[in-house]
């Protein structure tokens, strides 16, 4: 578990160096539930990045070259890239993600909110996002997110950008979230 505070702090210290960039991009992960539950602990965090002309990774070490609060850690053998965040020991790491392969392809304000003036996914491209996640992993974790993403924030929710056949599997194995699914379906199908 991770303090949400720090999280906060590292995402915008990565996000004021990626917008001085003119760097599309987004967080992501269980810390959008926890900004939005109040609670003080999370799972994870990442950032989604849009590559443009370059490459993501090479735009984010491009933008953060020089900082010395921010450095990044490639780890070519599985084609990942995270960020460091010294301002705290230990320091904070944060995943980079390719937009397209996790999240919207495209990062902008149609498919991005201002939390705390940090960027993070809109309720559905976060839910879109979870639910293509957990039908791959079936994290508990995930389907905590969903849970709590769908039974709060429903009337947010655009059916038409989630994958129907994900969902309604999810909501038969969570009946919790049934309830909530249906009124979405209802808002736009009616």
């Amino acid at each position: 578990m991770h303090d949400t505070t720090r999280l906060l702090e590292a995402a915008a210290a990565l996000s004021e160096l990626l917008r001085a960039n003119d760097v599309p991009h987004a967080f992501y992960g269980s810390i959008i539930v926890a900004v939005m539950a109040n609670n003080p602990y999370t799972e994870d965090m990442y950032c989604i990045v849009e590559g443009g002309l370059s490459h993501p990774f090479r735009r984010v070490r491009q933008a953060v070259s020089g900082n010395h609060l921010i450095t990044t850690v490639a780890s070519p053998w599985c084609n990942r890239l995270h960020t460091l965040y010294h301002g705290f020991i230990p320091p904070i790491e944060i995943e980079i993600l390719r937009a397209g392969e996790e999240g919207p392809r495209n990062v902008d304000a149609s498919t991005t909110t201002m939390i705390r003036g940090i960027p993070f996914l809109s309720i559905t491209e976060f839910l879109r996002a979870k639910v293509k996640a957990w039908t791959s992993r079936q994290s508990e974790q995930d389907a905590e997110d969903i849970c709590y993403v769908v039974s709060r924030y429903w009337n947010r929710v655009d059916y038409n950008r989630i994958p129907e056949d994900d969902m309604n599997n999810f909501a038969k194995s969570h009946s919790s979230v049934s309830p909530a699914w249906a009124s979405i379906k209802k808002k736009y199908c009616s």
